[in-house]
């Protein structure tokens, strides 16, 4: 194998697919990445076994070839050089020679038919959207995956599929996050619903290689797999088995109040009451919804905060209260300038979503408090 490119974009691109090195490797194999330079290209692959990530590059091929280099260290190496053509070219299967300006530097390789076969969707069900509105919708229900492992199957990211709509679901047991947007599919004639759950640890890296273009970024998916492919990058992974949680059915469907107010006013005064709140090391801030102001509270035994927002109220005043890191990345995900708060009463979910449409959802539990 002999190639050479540009040693930046051989760089971004073993950054990239180096995300998908396990932190401790089943085999040895996997601690590589594959090298394969071929009708003008390098793809570099990535790979747990059931997590692959692999990218192409551009390249002057003067000899075909593979080989398996160390893949952190091939990257950190890479990252050194001073910048300019990099060639790589391999001796036998074992050693490979690195030049760049007047660099010189070797490698020894492994053998690449030890490297794990990426997975191949054949289905043919397919989503397109762009990469942004796709990096965006799953940065805004990441934070709500299930971080406990013992319930496996909300450290998954539900993914519904049905007419033109896809929905993205994410909920640990205290929240539940919901996106949904408009996108073309290529799914069965009878128009049903497919559902898939993706694992939140490859969604979150998914989020942070997507680029805020709004180029075309493809998802093709059968029962066990999913690719998704964008630019010079495809990312493969097997799906989680089981029955995802009916979140429609803990969705409430009718309220008795619903507020409208500044997002960004709210968000500072949370901000605020948790200093108290985690001084407390309760982390609770409480509301008092009346006469079209909401009073945000906190307290904890070196002092206390209050301060009061106008909004718009339609239905009865109450009082509730909440975990504030909870509101925090709820009111962290949203953009919109005004929000919506949706309430029945102070031991039941609140609804927080936009003033129009329902593009995003997000229900928190509250905290039952004994006055």
């Amino acid at each position: 194998m002999k190639f050479t490119a540009d040693a930046a974009g051989l760089g971004n691109a073993l950054n990239m697919v180096t995300r998908a090195i396990p932190a401790r490797a089943a085999k040895p194999i996997m601690e590589s990445v594959l090298v394969e330079a071929q009708d003008g290209q390098v793809v570099l692959t990535c790979t747990d076994g059931t997590f692959s990530i692999q990218s192409s590059i551009e390249a002057r091929v003067e000899e075909d070839g593979r080989m398996a280099l160390q893949g952190r260290f091939f990257a950190d190496m890479i990252r050194k050089l001073p910048g300019g053509d990099v060639s790589v070219s391999t001796k036998g299967s074992e050693l490979a020679q690195i030049r760049c300006g007047g660099v010189r530097t070797s490698m020894m390789g492994k053998d690449p038919m030890e490297f794990p076969e990426m997975a191949e969707v054949t289905d043919g069900q397919k989503v397109t959207l762009p990469q942004n509105l796709l990096r965006n919708m799953i940065s805004r229900v990441s934070f709500a995956v299930a971080m406990d492992e013992t319930r496996q199957i909300l450290t998954g990211i539900l993914m519904e599929i049905k007419n033109g709509e896809m929905r993205l679901v994410a909920l640990d047991g205290f929240r539940l996050a919901l996106q949904s947007a408009g996108v073309e599919t290529t799914l069965p004639a009878d128009g049903s619903l497919t559902r898939r759950i993706c694992p939140g640890k490859v969604m979150s890296e998914l989020s942070r290689i997507l680029t805020d273009e709004e180029s075309a970024c493809e998802i093709s998916f059968d029962e066990k797999h999913m690719a998704i492919r964008f630019g010079g990058t495809l990312l493969s992974t097997v799906l989680m088995s089981g029955q995802y949680i009916d979140y429609e059915r803990i969705m409430p469907k009718s309220f008795a109040t619903s507020i409208k107010l500044d997002r960004s006013q709210l968000s500072s005064a949370i901000d605020f009451a948790s200093l108290y709140a985690r001084e407390a090391k309760n982390n609770l801030v409480k509301m008092r919804i009346e006469d079209n102001m909401i009073g945000i509270s906190s307290n904890a035994e070196l002092g206390d905060f209050h301060q009061d927002l106008s909004i718009f109220q339609d239905g009865p005043g109450l009082q509730i209260a909440f975990n504030a890191k909870y509101v925090t990345d709820v009111l962290r995900a949203v953009s919109d300038d005004e929000i919506c708060m949706r309430f029945n009463a102070n031991i039941h979910p609140c609804i927080i979503g936009p003033v129009e449409g329902e593009g995003y959802q997000y229900l928190i539990l509250p905290v039952r408090v004994f006055e």
